[in-house]
C-alpha cells in the first residue's frame, strides 16, 4: 500500500478530511507536524487546506520556512508526488515549487461554494485516470484563490499542458480560469478546489474521487517504473 505524509501547519484545518479521503482510495496517510525535517519512508506528500500560521503576511509566506519544507522540496526534486490543496497550493507557490501566486479573490470576498472544473491535462498525479475535458463538481473555500502570473507564463502553462484544471465559471478572477497547475516535472500539483471534500456522495459530490483515485494510480505506476505519459495512456 502507498504511504503519504499529510503535513500539518499551525492553522491547518483539512488534514483529517484528507487522510480519510485518501484511505477511501487505498492510500495510507499519516499526519506530520511542520517542524519535522524528515518524513521517513513515504511515497508522496500532501499539503492540506487551512490557514497556515494564520495567513499572516500572505497565505503560505511563513509556512514556506517550516523545517518540513526541506523534505517537501527534496520529494519534489526526486520526482515523488507533492500535492497542495487550497492553502497548500499557496504554500507551494510561496516556496517556489510552483509558478505564479495566489492573491485576494476578485471582489475581495471569501468564497465557499461548489464549482465546476474541467480537466485540461491528464498528465499529472491527480488526473492520470481522468478524461480530458471531464467536468468535476468540487467545493472551494478561500479568500486568496485568484491565481496570477504574467502573460508569458500563462501562455507557457497552457502550451505545456501544465494547467491541470480550469473553472467553467471563474469564481475568483484567476487568470485563464486556472484552478490548478503542475510543475514542469509533472509531479508537483496545486489546486484551489478541495477533492477531499467531494469524496463521498453524502457530502454532495463524489467527483473528488476521480482526482484521488488518479493519485493512487500514479503511485502504483511510479513504483512500477512507468512514466506519467505511459500511465495516462494505459
Amino acid at each position: 500500500m502507498s504511504r503519504l505524509a499529510v503535513v500539518v501547519f499551525p492553522g491547518s484545518n483539512c488534514e483529517h478530511d484528507v487522510v480519510a479521503a485518501l484511505e477511501r482510495v487505498g492510500i495510507e496517510a499519516s499526519l506530520v507536524w511542520h517542524q519535522q525535517d524528515s518524513l521517513g519512508q513515504v511515497d508522496g506528500i500532501v499539503l492540506p487546506g487551512g490557514f497556515a500560521h494564520g495567513d499572516y503576511l500572505r497565505p503560505g509566506a511563513i509556512a514556506r520556512f517550516s523545517p518540513v519544507m526541506t523534505a517537501v522540496a527534496e520529494m519534489a526534486r526526486q520526482g515523488g508526488p507533492v500535492v497542495g490543496i487550497c492553502n497548500g497550493f499557496q504554500v507551494l507557490t510561496e516556496a517556489g515549487l510552483l509558478e505564479g501566486a495566489l492573491r485576494p479573490n476578485a471582489g475581495r470576498r471569501f468564497i465557499c461554494r461548489d464549482v465546476t472544473c474541467e480537466v485540461r491535462s491528464i498528465d499529472s498525479p491527480l488526473t492520470v485516470d481522468c478524461e480530458r475535458g471531464e467536468r468535476l463538481v468540487l467545493p472551494i473555500n478561500h479568500n486568496e484563490g485568484n491565481f496570477t502570473c504574467d502573460e508569458k507564463t500563462t501562455r507557457r502553462l497552457f502550451e505545456r499542458e501544465q494547467v491541470v484544471l480550469t473553472y467553467t465559471d471563474n469564481p475568483n478572477g484567476s487568470v485563464g480560469d486556472i484552478a490548478g497547475i503542475c510543475n514542469e516535472g509533472r509531479n508537483v500539483v496545486g489546486l484551489m478546489p478541495h477533492p477531499e471534500r467531494a469524496s463521498d456522495a453524502l457530502l454532495g459530490s463524489a467527483d473528488g474521487l476521480s482526482l484521488l483515485s488518479s493519485l493512487a494510480s500514479f503511485l502504483v505506476g511510479k513504483r512500477a517504473g512507468r512514466p506519467a505519459a505511459a500511465r495516462s495512456a494505459s
